[in-house]
């Protein structure tokens, strides 16, 4: 099988690219980058692109996929509403666009968020963005699911981005007795990505608690 992702050097994408290189499911990779990281796995071909809303030069590597991953993401304040918009809706919808053309059958998923909002109508722009997104990618016909996860429990140590991410690592141990609709570690979530990226479902949204039931079928 051929898997292809788009966020491959982030908390969640890294972990998802890790699960393709160890399955003995894949047999090719191919990882989106926007320079190289001087990763090296004989199934793994890292693509340079310079505008994530433009594939017309990568059609070809793109053909033949069984699975699709988008993880790239931004977190809410670190650049502005219109990059954050574009990155968000329109990173995701014009990677969909080129897996559609290139490889029409494959399991597409995408990296959302709890709180997605499908009316397009919150005023968080991180709810809104997210619907938009999830809303232009499941019109384009495709074998599509949206995972929301709550919070995400980094297992890997890492800098967190901003205050509020630093608190609610300090604090996760609370996350965890609120039950499996709360929160998610960051391999649990690449793991329940990539079981339906091979397997496929029939879901188009995955809330935190139903991403868990994935892990557990």
């Amino acid at each position: 099988m051929k898997a292809i992702i788009a966020g491959g050097t982030g908390m969640v994408g890294e972990l998802v690219l890790e699960n393709c290189l160890n399955s003995s499911k894949i047999t090719e990779v191919v990882s989106l980058v926007r320079k190289p990281t001087g990763q090296s796995h004989d199934k793994l071909k890292e693509v340079v692109v310079d505008d994530f809303t433009e594939y017309r030069n990568h059609q070809e590597v793109l053909q033949g996929a069984d699975m699709a991953f988008f993880c790239i993401g931004v977190y809410t304040g670190q650049v502005p509403d219109d990059k954050f918009k574009e990155i968000t809706v329109d990173y995701a919808v014009k990677f969909g666009e080129a897996i559609k053309a290139s490889s029409t059958n494959a399991n597409f998923c995408l990296l959302s968020g709890a709180g997605a909002d499908r009316t397009e109508k919150s005023r968080t722009a991180f709810a809104r963005y997210k619907g938009m997104s999830e809303n232009q990618l499941d019109d384009l016909g495709l074998n599509f699911t949206s995972f929301r996860p709550g919070y995400i429990y980094p297992v890997t140590p890492r800098d967190e981005p901003n205050w509020m991410y630093k608190i609610s690592r300090f604090i996760y141990p609370a996350f965890r007795l609120l039950g499996k609709g709360a929160s998610i570690t960051s391999v649990e979530l690449a793991d329940a990505m990539f079981k339906v990226g091979v397997e496929g479902t029939a879901q188009t949204i995955l809330e935190n608690k139903e991403i868990h039931t994935v892990l557990d079928a």
